[in-house]
Formats: structure tokens, C-alpha cells, sequence
């Protein structure tokens, strides 16, 4: 079992940045595949990064230059620092966790097995 608690969420004016933290928790062979994803009322969940546990990345195309998935294994944390937000980028958050490798590589969300409770980011225009 995994657990996973997100903090870090709030609003922002466009153009403003925000760090979201996921602390993690339980079986690390459960978590060697870690990603971020965001949802809003009436859409799929769509993934924004992802990170393996050697630190390669992945990102979709809409946050690529923007946004910066991080870990630090010691403190069994996972970061995503948020620059030049817009308005788009609202959303809640979710961190997930998993162990298929097809997840990192194509941000699909039923790839996760464990997600944590979402924290909510608001950009306003």
C-alpha cells in the first residue's frame, strides 16, 4: 500500500507560479513510477508529468517549458513547480503513484494504482 497527501495548492494571478508537494508513504516498489495529473467538472483526468524513480521525466506537450517535476528521495516527496500559470492550468491536482512503466510513458491514469486526495490551483486571467 501507498499513501499519498498533496499540499501546496491555491490561487494565483496568471503569470504567477505555485509548488505543489506530494508526501509519500508505504511500499516503495509500488511507487517507482510517480506522476501528476489535473481534472476539472465534467473531464477526464489528463496527465501532466511523470517521473521514474532513476529521475527521467516526461511532460505533456500543453505544460512543457512551464512546469518542473521533481523528487527528493530522502524526504519521499514529490514536487511540481508551476511557473507562468494560466488560466487553463486550472484545475484540481492529483499526485499518483504506480509501478508500470507504460504510465510514465503515456500518462494514462488507470496506469496508477495509488492517488492521493487533490489539491485545487486556481489561476485567475
Amino acid at each position: 500500500q501507498v499513501q499519498l497527501v498533496e499540499s501546496g495548492g491555491g490561487s494565483v494571478q496568471a503569470g504567477g507560479s505555485l509548488r505543489l508537494s506530494c508526501a509519500a508513504s508505504g511500499d516503495t516498489g509500488g511507487r517507482s513510477v510517480m506522476g501528476w495529473f489535473r481534472q476539472t467538472p465534467g473531464k477526464e483526468r489528463e496527465g501532466v508529468a511523470t517521473i521514474l524513480s532513476d529521475g527521467r521525466t516526461r511532460y505533456a506537450d500543453s505544460v512543457k517549458g512551464r512546469f518542473t517535476i521533481s523528487q527528493d528521495n530522502a524526504k519521499n516527496t514529490l514536487y511540481l513547480q508551476m511557473n507562468s500559470l494560466k488560466a487553463e492550468d486550472t484545475a484540481m491536482y492529483y499526485c499518483a503513484a504506480g509501478s508500470n512503466y507504460v504510465g510514465w510513458i503515456l500518462f494514462r491514469a488507470a496506469e496508477f494504482a495509488y492517488w492521493g486526495q487533490g489539491t485545487q490551483v486556481t489561476v485567475s486571467s
